[in-house]
């Protein structure tokens, strides 16, 4: 029996089509109102009310983005991008575009109901296009988080119909614009897919089924005691030495002296300073990560024990490129990147504050407070033009992701700096702000990404600091950053 609703539309006269279709959607409601649904009661109501407003959807995301991992942190913030897209266009264009009227309850028991009840118009149904816009953006980042949160999403949409507030045609629609928001997303935004991975070109090494003639240096000072502890099982003739972070660089010059393999284990400048000893005494190097591991040793593919200790057992290795630069008679090597201008302080304020609020948000604020502090854009001469800079990153190789926050690398011996520069000049502050959203504006006027085997500056300002591999010199005059191709000899699984 059909009910008795209002399915006003604003269309004039009659329409044997629409007409017919608006009686199936009526007796479609008819039919899930008369029904019984095993097991709903207690749940749906209440996650039709969970979902006002997305506070159900920012709920999810947050706990997504607590698990830690970058994947479920890019597929959260894509499925609130796309939640955001979907209510944006549902409530200024759907909802006034066809003004109908929300089905009557006279057959749907009191139980269903929401106490409060929805006083906007019916067609297309805000929830359910905010449901499969946050479901279809998470999976078309992670199909693994998608298939964990569609069915959540499927429920929302279903609580839509069975709480009386929404017909099956509101439902469906809304849906099939939510999704179409995600999509839209990802074409402004492509899925970030990580590069085949290259770590060098295969090298010659010693197998060391249990580590004899390795000696591994660790700063005791890093959260290195469970990585230790795992390469100490797997190679038991490997010996380890741990020491003070004031004393790493000491030890590590013994260890060279007397190693048929250098070890190191600890951050990034106590790896750069191995590579030097590695460099020259011809000796291969092995680089032990401490819990979170550095950009390079992830690059090479050796996330823990475990993949360095597998790798020195069957002798894999690779020949990597390194960075190197040369200012006035000195010079100094990086495996990861160097940087001038506010570069370096932009990345601590990152890592510092993006667990809480995000990467992005935390860019912005660093920049803000640097604006606060009255920085001013270095300048150095770049082709014989004086340049504005507020920064200038030279990655030791190719990055796969574009903009200001640098990705993986695919090839770790491409004989290429990955250079990425944020240009001051007029309007300094919108411009440092530029620099902090880089990342997302890769095409941005104040942003430019070149791929160069070398690159000069001249009449660089005294009192420049330069930062190569967390390490921090100062720099003055010319500048000279270049490649070193295939010098260094690193253990890393077999791609």
């Amino acid at each position: 029996m059909t009910p008795d609703v209002d399915l006003t539309l604003p269309f004039p006269g009659p329409h044997p089509l629409r007409d017919r279709l608006l009686a199936l959607d009526s007796d479609l409601f008819a039919f899930a109102a008369e029904r019984n649904w095993p097991g709903a009661g207690p749940v749906l109501p209440r996650l039709s009310r969970s979902a006002n407003h997305g506070v159900l959807w920012l709920a999810v995301a947050t706990a997504m983005a607590a698990t830690g991992t970058p994947t479920a942190r890019r597929a959260a913030a894509r499925g609130l991008a796309s939640l955001g897209l979907a209510s944006l266009t549902i409530n200024t264009v759907g909802k006034r575009s066809v003004r109908r009227t929300r089905p009557g309850l006279g057959v749907v028991p009191l139980s269903r109901q929401l106490k409060r009840q929805p006083i906007t118009t019916s067609f297309p149904s805000g929830h359910s296009a905010s449901a499969a816009a946050f479901a279809t953006g998470v999976a078309l980042e992670s199909p693994v988080w998608g298939a964990l949160v569609a069915p959540l999403a499927f429920s929302v949409a279903a609580s839509r119909i069975y709480t009386g507030v929404h017909f099956p045609s509101d439902v469906l629609t809304g849906a099939a614009l939510g999704a179409g928001a995600a999509f839209a997303v990802r074409g402004v935004a492509p899925r970030c897919v990580e590069p085949e991975r290259s770590p060098g070109k295969d090298a010659e090494v010693p197998a060391l089924p249990e580590g004899e003639g390795l000696v591994l240096v660790a700063d005791a000072a890093s959260d290195t005691a469970d990585q230790l502890r795992a390469l100490r099982e797997a190679l038991p003739r490997a010996e380890v030495v741990e020491c003070q972070p004031l004393d790493v660089r000491a030890e590590l010059a013994k260890a060279a002296a007397r190693a048929r393999v250098l070890g190191v284990c600890g951050d990034d400048g106590a790896v750069n300073a191995a590579a030097v000893l590695a460099l020259r005494h011809a000796l291969p190097l092995a680089i032990l990560p401490s819990t979170a591991p550095g950009r390079f040793a992830r690059d090479l593919g050796v996330t823990g024990a475990r993949e360095l200790a597998g790798a020195v057992g069957r002798g894999e290795a690779g020949r990597v490129d390194v960075g190197r630069f040369r200012c006035g008679g000195r010079e100094g090597v990086f495996l990861d990147a160097c940087t001038l201008g506010v570069h370096p302080e932009l990345a601590w304020e990152r890592e510092r504050r993006s667990g809480p609020v995000g990467g992005w948000t935390a860019g912005m604020l660093g920049a803000l407070r640097l604006l606060r502090a009255g920085r001013r854009p270095l300048t150095a001469r770049i082709g014989g033009r004086e340049r504005p800079l507020w920064l200038l990153y030279a990655g030791n190789g190719v990055h796969h992701r574009t903009g200001l926050v640098p990705g993986r690398r695919g090839d770790l011996a491409d004989g290429r700096l990955d250079v990425r520069v944020v240009h001051g000049g007029r309007w300094p502050g919108p411009r440092l702000l530029a620099a902090a959203t880089a990342s997302a504006l890769p095409r941005s006027p104040v942003h430019a990404a070149v791929e160069v085997p070398r690159l000069r500056l001249a009449d660089v300002p005294g009192g420049t600091f330069l930062t190569h591999d967390g390490e921090v010199t100062e720099v003055a005059g010319e500048l000279t950053l270049d490649k070193l191709p295939g010098a260094l000899t690193v253990y890393r699984p077999a791609p």
